[in-house]
């Protein structure tokens, strides 16, 4: 992986093999992030992404390999009990354009991926919401 800091955003060159979850990471503590948006776009070879099930407070996750596209990543870096915290959503495409998407959990790159890191002056803790079962902002 490859960075480079503007004023007003960071692009991110990620490479073969990476794992795009702990990479955003590393930028992210790197750079002292505690609020930012990220998209990007690249290619795949092996994904894991989750549907959030409310009634039962549970990720259902799925996995797939083989050879993707990015359609859009998108998603927040902030922080949960001031600590690094990160939610990222991905859509994929395979070769016949079925697209399949969710909550990233983790995704090896194929070829690249190209993200664009935009920091947001302040910050946003996260706290755990009894009713949902999720990390929600607290503002």
């Amino acid at each position: 992986m490859e960075y480079k800091r503007f004023e007003n955003a960071i692009l991110v060159r990620m490479d073969a093999q990476e794992d795009i979850v702990e990479q955003v990471k590393k930028v992210a503590l790197a750079e002292h992030i505690t609020l930012a948006s990220v998209q990007a776009l690249g290619a795949l070879k092996e994904f894991t992404v989750g549907v959030y099930d409310v009634a039962n407070k549970a990720y259902h996750a799925n996995s797939f390999s083989g050879s993707y596209e990015i359609v859009s990543l998108t998603g927040t870096i902030d922080t949960m009990n001031g600590e690094y915290y990160s939610h990222l959503h991905l859509s994929a495409a395979d070769d016949k354009g079925n697209t399949v998407g969710g909550h990233l959990n983790k995704a090896i790159i194929s070829a690249t991926c190209e993200m664009v890191v935009t920091p947001i002056k302040g910050q946003i803790d996260r706290v755990y919401d009894d009713k949902t079962g999720l990390n929600l902002w607290k503002f």
